[in-house]
Protein backbone atom coordinates (compact mmCIF):
# COMPACT_ATOMS: atom_id res chain seq x y z
CA UNK A 1 0.00 0.00 0.00
CA UNK A 2 1.08 3.36 -1.01
CA UNK A 3 2.44 5.69 1.93
CA UNK A 4 -0.11 8.98 1.09
CA UNK A 5 1.65 12.00 2.86
CA UNK A 6 2.72 15.62 2.21
CA UNK A 7 5.95 14.53 0.84
CA UNK A 8 7.16 18.14 0.49
CA UNK A 9 9.57 17.68 2.96
CA UNK A 10 8.41 20.18 5.15
CA UNK A 11 5.02 18.52 6.74
CA UNK A 12 5.54 16.45 9.45
CA UNK A 13 4.52 12.86 7.85
CA UNK A 14 4.81 10.65 10.80
CA UNK A 15 1.52 9.82 11.97
CA UNK A 16 1.27 9.23 8.01
CA UNK A 17 3.83 6.98 8.00
CA UNK A 18 1.90 5.30 11.18
CA UNK A 19 -1.24 4.39 10.07
CA UNK A 20 -0.28 2.94 6.78
CA UNK A 21 2.29 0.63 8.67
CA UNK A 22 -0.83 -0.27 11.11
CA UNK A 23 -2.89 -1.09 8.19
CA UNK A 24 0.42 -3.12 6.68
CA UNK A 25 0.79 -4.80 9.89
CA UNK A 26 -2.36 -6.41 9.99
CA UNK A 27 -2.92 -7.35 7.00
CA UNK A 28 -2.63 -11.08 6.65
CA UNK A 29 -2.43 -10.68 2.88
CA UNK A 30 1.30 -9.37 3.00
CA UNK A 31 0.68 -6.19 2.39
CA UNK A 32 3.79 -3.91 1.97
CA UNK A 33 4.55 -0.03 2.36
CA UNK A 34 5.48 1.99 -0.49
CA UNK A 35 7.46 5.17 -0.41
CA UNK A 36 7.26 6.52 -3.90
CA UNK A 37 9.99 8.05 -5.36
CA UNK A 38 10.28 11.72 -6.54
CA UNK A 39 9.21 12.64 -3.21
CA UNK A 40 11.17 13.78 0.34
CA UNK A 41 8.91 12.43 3.63
CA UNK A 42 9.87 14.41 6.46
CA UNK A 43 9.87 11.61 9.71
CA UNK A 44 10.67 11.83 13.44
CA UNK A 45 10.84 9.27 16.25
CA UNK A 46 8.39 7.02 14.48
CA UNK A 47 8.23 3.60 16.09
CA UNK A 48 6.87 0.63 13.74
CA UNK A 49 6.00 -2.33 16.13
CA UNK A 50 4.97 -5.97 15.58
CA UNK A 51 4.03 -8.94 15.47
CA UNK A 52 2.62 -8.09 12.05
CA UNK A 53 0.18 -10.71 10.89
CA UNK A 54 2.70 -11.63 7.24
CA UNK A 55 5.69 -10.59 5.87
CA UNK A 56 6.08 -6.81 5.22
CA UNK A 57 8.27 -5.04 2.84
CA UNK A 58 8.82 -1.56 3.11
CA UNK A 59 10.33 0.13 -0.27
CA UNK A 60 12.23 3.14 0.06
CA UNK A 61 12.00 5.03 -3.23
CA UNK A 62 11.29 8.11 -2.20
CA UNK A 63 13.68 10.39 0.49
CA UNK A 64 13.32 9.91 4.16
CA UNK A 65 14.14 13.26 6.08
CA UNK A 66 14.65 14.41 9.71
CA UNK A 67 13.69 17.66 10.68
CA UNK A 68 16.07 20.37 10.39
CA UNK A 69 16.86 21.78 13.64
CA UNK A 70 16.93 19.87 17.53
CA UNK A 71 13.67 18.41 17.73
CA UNK A 72 13.74 15.81 20.62
CA UNK A 73 15.39 16.22 23.94
CA UNK A 74 15.65 12.63 25.07
CA UNK A 75 17.16 9.84 22.93
CA UNK A 76 15.45 8.44 20.15
CA UNK A 77 15.65 7.29 16.90
CA UNK A 78 14.42 8.52 13.39
CA UNK A 79 12.93 5.12 12.57
CA UNK A 80 12.71 2.20 14.85
CA UNK A 81 11.03 -0.99 13.84
CA UNK A 82 10.12 -3.99 16.90
CA UNK A 83 9.51 -7.08 17.05
CA UNK A 84 8.83 -7.59 13.55
CA UNK A 85 10.41 -10.98 12.20
CA UNK A 86 10.53 -11.07 8.13
CA UNK A 87 10.88 -7.46 7.48
CA UNK A 88 12.44 -6.56 4.33
CA UNK A 89 13.53 -2.66 3.96
CA UNK A 90 14.46 -2.12 0.44
CA UNK A 91 14.90 0.44 -2.45
CA UNK A 92 16.76 3.24 -4.14
CA UNK A 93 15.86 6.02 -2.32
CA UNK A 94 17.90 7.87 0.78
CA UNK A 95 17.21 8.28 4.73
CA UNK A 96 18.92 11.51 5.67
CA UNK A 97 19.59 11.99 9.41
CA UNK A 98 20.55 15.72 9.01
CA UNK A 99 22.60 15.15 12.30
CA UNK A 100 24.82 17.52 12.08
CA UNK A 101 22.92 19.93 14.88
CA UNK A 102 23.27 16.63 17.20
CA UNK A 103 26.94 16.03 16.51
CA UNK A 104 27.68 17.63 20.01
CA UNK A 105 25.47 15.34 21.52
CA UNK A 106 24.84 12.39 19.41
CA UNK A 107 22.24 10.94 21.04
CA UNK A 108 19.40 9.89 18.35
CA UNK A 109 19.94 6.69 15.68
CA UNK A 110 19.00 6.86 12.39
CA UNK A 111 17.25 3.38 11.84
CA UNK A 112 17.07 0.94 14.48
CA UNK A 113 15.91 -2.62 14.90
CA UNK A 114 15.04 -4.51 18.04
CA UNK A 115 14.02 -7.69 18.51
CA UNK A 116 13.72 -8.34 14.52
CA UNK A 117 14.38 -11.80 13.39
CA UNK A 118 14.54 -12.72 9.50
CA UNK A 119 15.32 -8.75 9.04
CA UNK A 120 16.74 -7.84 5.27
CA UNK A 121 17.92 -4.60 4.61
CA UNK A 122 18.98 -3.83 1.12
CA UNK A 123 20.31 -1.26 -1.68
CA UNK A 124 19.04 2.24 0.63
CA UNK A 125 21.67 5.18 1.16
CA UNK A 126 21.97 6.79 4.58
CA UNK A 127 23.58 9.70 5.37
CA UNK A 128 24.46 11.97 7.97
CA UNK A 129 22.64 10.47 11.23
CA UNK A 130 23.29 12.27 14.44
CA UNK A 131 24.49 9.00 16.21
CA UNK A 132 24.78 5.23 14.49
CA UNK A 133 23.13 4.51 10.81
CA UNK A 134 21.91 1.32 11.16
CA UNK A 135 21.70 -0.44 14.72
CA UNK A 136 20.49 -3.72 15.42
CA UNK A 137 19.61 -5.17 18.84
CA UNK A 138 18.55 -8.97 19.59
CA UNK A 139 18.22 -9.53 16.06
CA UNK A 140 19.03 -13.38 14.24
CA UNK A 141 19.46 -13.88 11.05
CA UNK A 142 19.91 -10.04 9.48
CA UNK A 143 21.55 -9.59 6.06
CA UNK A 144 22.66 -6.27 5.09
CA UNK A 145 23.72 -6.23 1.82
CA UNK A 146 24.33 -3.29 -1.28
CA UNK A 147 23.69 -0.54 1.84
CA UNK A 148 25.53 2.94 1.00
CA UNK A 149 26.58 5.04 4.47
CA UNK A 150 28.27 8.29 3.94
CA UNK A 151 28.86 10.79 7.04
CA UNK A 152 31.61 13.91 7.36
CA UNK A 153 34.61 12.22 8.52
CA UNK A 154 34.68 13.66 11.45
CA UNK A 155 31.06 13.57 12.91
CA UNK A 156 31.09 11.83 16.29
CA UNK A 157 29.85 8.04 17.17
CA UNK A 158 28.35 7.63 13.65
CA UNK A 159 28.94 4.22 12.93
CA UNK A 160 27.46 2.79 10.18
CA UNK A 161 26.58 -0.33 11.38
CA UNK A 162 26.13 -2.05 14.80
CA UNK A 163 24.64 -4.65 16.42
CA UNK A 164 24.52 -5.85 20.09
CA UNK A 165 23.07 -9.10 21.38
CA UNK A 166 22.35 -10.64 18.04
CA UNK A 167 22.81 -13.67 16.15
CA UNK A 168 23.41 -14.99 12.42
CA UNK A 169 24.34 -11.51 10.86
CA UNK A 170 25.62 -11.37 7.19
CA UNK A 171 26.77 -7.80 5.63
CA UNK A 172 28.19 -7.81 2.14
CA UNK A 173 28.61 -5.45 -0.18
CA UNK A 174 28.22 -2.39 1.25
CA UNK A 175 30.15 1.02 1.29
CA UNK A 176 30.42 2.67 4.15
CA UNK A 177 32.05 6.40 4.96
CA UNK A 178 30.56 7.10 8.41
CA UNK A 179 33.28 9.03 10.62
CA UNK A 180 33.49 6.36 13.08
CA UNK A 181 33.33 2.49 12.81
CA UNK A 182 32.27 1.05 9.49
CA UNK A 183 30.36 -2.10 11.25
CA UNK A 184 30.53 -2.11 15.54
CA UNK A 185 30.20 -5.75 16.85
CA UNK A 186 29.24 -5.34 20.73
CA UNK A 187 28.24 -8.15 23.35
CA UNK A 188 26.42 -10.73 22.86
CA UNK A 189 26.95 -11.40 19.19
CA UNK A 190 27.71 -14.43 17.71
CA UNK A 191 27.97 -16.04 13.84
CA UNK A 192 28.98 -12.74 12.32
CA UNK A 193 29.66 -12.76 8.83
CA UNK A 194 30.99 -9.18 6.78
CA UNK A 195 32.56 -9.60 3.74
CA UNK A 196 33.21 -7.01 0.89
CA UNK A 197 32.97 -4.11 2.45
CA UNK A 198 34.61 -1.08 1.48
CA UNK A 199 35.44 1.44 4.53
CA UNK A 200 36.72 4.84 5.00
CA UNK A 201 37.72 7.23 6.01
CA UNK A 202 36.09 6.31 9.86
CA UNK A 203 37.53 3.58 12.68
CA UNK A 204 36.92 0.49 10.43
CA UNK A 205 35.36 -2.46 11.73
CA UNK A 206 35.83 -3.36 15.56
CA UNK A 207 34.67 -5.73 18.41
CA UNK A 208 33.79 -3.89 21.34
CA UNK A 209 34.40 -2.49 22.99
CA UNK A 210 33.73 -4.99 25.37
CA UNK A 211 34.10 -5.06 29.45
CA UNK A 212 32.59 -1.64 30.22
CA UNK A 213 31.81 -1.20 34.14
CA UNK A 214 28.40 -2.63 34.84
CA UNK A 215 28.22 -4.26 32.05
CA UNK A 216 28.40 -7.57 32.90
CA UNK A 217 30.64 -10.58 31.35
CA UNK A 218 30.88 -9.68 27.95
CA UNK A 219 30.54 -12.11 24.94
CA UNK A 220 31.12 -12.03 21.13
CA UNK A 221 32.29 -15.22 19.27
CA UNK A 222 32.61 -16.36 16.05
CA UNK A 223 33.06 -13.51 13.49
CA UNK A 224 34.56 -13.40 9.90
CA UNK A 225 36.01 -10.30 8.05
CA UNK A 226 36.90 -11.11 4.40
CA UNK A 227 37.16 -9.55 1.28
CA UNK A 228 37.34 -5.70 2.82
CA UNK A 229 39.28 -3.04 1.04
CA UNK A 230 39.76 -0.32 4.19
CA UNK A 231 40.86 3.70 2.92
CA UNK A 232 42.52 5.96 5.23
CA UNK A 233 40.83 4.80 8.83
CA UNK A 234 41.96 4.93 12.20
CA UNK A 235 42.05 1.41 12.03
CA UNK A 236 41.28 -1.37 9.99
CA UNK A 237 40.06 -4.41 12.32
CA UNK A 238 40.03 -4.13 16.08
CA UNK A 239 39.22 -6.44 18.87
CA UNK A 240 38.96 -3.44 22.10
CA UNK A 241 37.87 -3.95 25.64
CA UNK A 242 38.16 -2.36 28.91
CA UNK A 243 40.61 -3.02 31.78
CA UNK A 244 38.93 -4.96 34.65
CA UNK A 245 35.85 -6.38 32.41
CA UNK A 246 35.49 -9.70 32.35
CA UNK A 247 34.06 -12.50 29.92
CA UNK A 248 35.61 -13.88 26.65
CA UNK A 249 35.67 -12.84 23.26
CA UNK A 250 37.11 -15.91 20.52
CA UNK A 251 36.73 -17.42 16.95
CA UNK A 252 37.77 -14.37 14.70
CA UNK A 253 39.03 -14.65 11.06
CA UNK A 254 40.25 -11.67 9.57
CA UNK A 255 41.02 -12.05 6.48
CA UNK A 256 42.25 -11.23 2.55
CA UNK A 257 41.41 -7.51 3.50
CA UNK A 258 43.30 -4.43 1.31
CA UNK A 259 44.77 -1.53 3.95
CA UNK A 260 45.19 1.85 2.19
CA UNK A 261 47.07 4.58 4.87
CA UNK A 262 45.55 2.87 7.20
CA UNK A 263 46.75 3.96 11.15
CA UNK A 264 46.64 0.47 12.71
CA UNK A 265 45.80 -2.54 10.54
CA UNK A 266 45.52 -4.54 12.81
CA UNK A 267 44.79 -3.59 16.56
CA UNK A 268 44.14 -6.16 19.75
CA UNK A 269 43.63 -3.68 22.60
CA UNK A 270 42.81 -4.39 25.97
CA UNK A 271 43.24 -1.35 27.15
CA UNK A 272 40.97 0.87 25.95
CA UNK A 273 40.41 4.27 27.43
CA UNK A 274 38.98 6.70 24.75
CA UNK A 275 39.29 9.62 26.90
CA UNK A 276 43.18 9.34 28.40
CA UNK A 277 43.98 9.04 32.11
CA UNK A 278 42.30 5.17 33.03
CA UNK A 279 43.74 4.05 35.97
CA UNK A 280 45.50 0.54 36.03
CA UNK A 281 43.11 -2.34 36.41
CA UNK A 282 43.09 -6.13 36.91
CA UNK A 283 41.56 -8.95 34.91
CA UNK A 284 39.81 -8.28 31.79
CA UNK A 285 37.98 -9.52 29.33
CA UNK A 286 39.54 -12.65 27.75
CA UNK A 287 40.16 -12.33 24.01
CA UNK A 288 41.83 -15.54 22.16
CA UNK A 289 41.66 -17.39 18.93
CA UNK A 290 42.01 -14.22 15.96
CA UNK A 291 43.97 -15.17 13.33
CA UNK A 292 44.88 -12.47 10.59
CA UNK A 293 45.27 -14.23 7.28
CA UNK A 294 46.21 -12.40 3.88
CA UNK A 295 46.14 -9.10 4.96
CA UNK A 296 48.32 -6.60 2.62
CA UNK A 297 48.30 -2.57 2.10
CA UNK A 298 49.98 0.33 4.08
CA UNK A 299 49.79 2.41 7.24
CA UNK A 300 49.86 5.61 8.15
CA UNK A 301 52.43 5.10 11.22
CA UNK A 302 55.16 3.16 11.66
CA UNK A 303 53.48 1.12 14.52
CA UNK A 304 51.56 -0.83 11.90
CA UNK A 305 50.47 -3.72 14.29
CA UNK A 306 49.39 -3.16 18.24
CA UNK A 307 48.71 -6.56 19.91
CA UNK A 308 48.31 -5.13 23.61
CA UNK A 309 46.63 -7.07 26.59
CA UNK A 310 46.86 -7.05 30.25
CA UNK A 311 49.48 -9.53 32.43
CA UNK A 312 46.74 -10.78 34.63
CA UNK A 313 44.46 -12.09 31.41
CA UNK A 314 46.75 -12.54 28.39
CA UNK A 315 45.66 -12.79 24.94
CA UNK A 316 45.68 -16.28 23.64
CA UNK A 317 46.16 -18.09 20.13
CA UNK A 318 47.07 -15.46 17.97
CA UNK A 319 47.87 -16.38 14.48
CA UNK A 320 49.24 -14.71 11.86
CA UNK A 321 49.51 -15.77 8.67
CA UNK A 322 50.84 -13.74 5.30
CA UNK A 323 50.78 -9.96 6.46
CA UNK A 324 52.71 -7.27 4.72
CA UNK A 325 52.28 -4.25 5.76
CA UNK A 326 54.82 -1.28 4.57
CA UNK A 327 54.65 1.87 6.27
CA UNK A 328 53.14 5.04 3.86
CA UNK A 329 55.87 7.28 2.15
CA UNK A 330 58.28 6.45 4.37
CA UNK A 331 61.91 3.75 3.14
CA UNK A 332 62.05 2.94 7.19
CA UNK A 333 60.22 -0.52 8.00
CA UNK A 334 56.79 -0.85 10.04
CA UNK A 335 56.69 -1.99 13.49
CA UNK A 336 54.35 -3.99 15.79
CA UNK A 337 53.71 -3.96 19.26
CA UNK A 338 52.85 -6.93 20.78
CA UNK A 339 52.09 -7.43 25.20
CA UNK A 340 51.42 -10.09 27.15
CA UNK A 341 49.82 -12.32 23.61
CA UNK A 342 50.60 -16.08 22.95
CA UNK A 343 50.23 -17.00 19.27
CA UNK A 344 52.46 -17.75 16.08
CA UNK A 345 53.69 -16.57 13.18
CA UNK A 346 53.59 -18.51 9.56
CA UNK A 347 54.42 -17.21 5.95
CA UNK A 348 55.69 -13.33 5.37
CA UNK A 349 54.99 -11.47 7.83
CA UNK A 350 55.56 -7.45 7.71
CA UNK A 351 56.30 -5.87 10.43
CA UNK A 352 57.77 -8.32 12.18
CA UNK A 353 55.47 -9.93 14.96
CA UNK A 354 57.62 -11.70 18.01
CA UNK A 355 54.34 -12.96 20.96
CA UNK A 356 55.36 -14.20 24.25
CA UNK A 357 56.27 -17.61 25.18
CA UNK A 358 53.56 -20.10 26.38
Amino acid sequence: MAFHAAGDGETDDTKAFEETWNSACRDSGGANVYIPAGRTFLLRDATFSGPCRSPITVQVDGDIVAPKTLWQLKSSNILTFHEVDNLTVDGSGQIDGRGAPWWDCHNHKLVAFSFCNGLRVTNIRLKDSAEKHISMYKCSHAQVNNVSITAPGDSPNTDGITMGGCSHVHISSCSIQSGDDCVSILTGTTDVNVTDITCGPGHGISVGSLGADGEGPAMVESVTVSNCNFFNTMNGVRIKSWQGGEGKANGFIFRDLNMTEVQYPIDIDQFYCPHGNCPERQGGVAITDARFINIQGTSSEREAIKIICSKSVPCHDIHLDNVDISWCRHTAAPQAKVLNAHGSVTGRVKPQVRFSGR
